[in-house]
């Protein structure tokens, strides 16, 4: 059964001298992209949830990840990383045989 997650809805009031439309529904598009990456940044979200949000797949959503200078990989402890790369060296080794 999924469950119902509750809905957000972001305003707020900008003074501004008449824009044309296709500006504003520009605007409008990279205040969500900032706000959806900004969840994503902090953890909040997955980059497949931000897509799914922003209309997107989620390897864009990983390229677009790179304009907000969010890292792709989750942070990691060096021994994390040392465990990675000998697991990846076994697996290299274990293909040559």
């Amino acid at each position: 059964m999924q469950t119902q997650l509750p809905r957000l809805q972001c305003q707020f009031t900008l003074e501004l001298p008449k824009i044309p439309e296709e500006i504003r529904v520009e605007a409008e598009h990279m205040a969500k992209e900032a706000y959806v990456m900004t969840l994503l940044k902090h953890g909040f979200i997955s980059s497949g949830r931000a897509g799914r949000l922003l209309g997107m797949q989620r390897l864009d959503v990983i390229e677009l990840m790179g304009k907000y200078g969010i890292c792709v990989f989750a942070p990691q402890t060096t021994e994390e990383l040392q465990q990675e790369v000998a697991e990846s060296l076994a697996l290299l080794e274990q293909r040559k045989s």
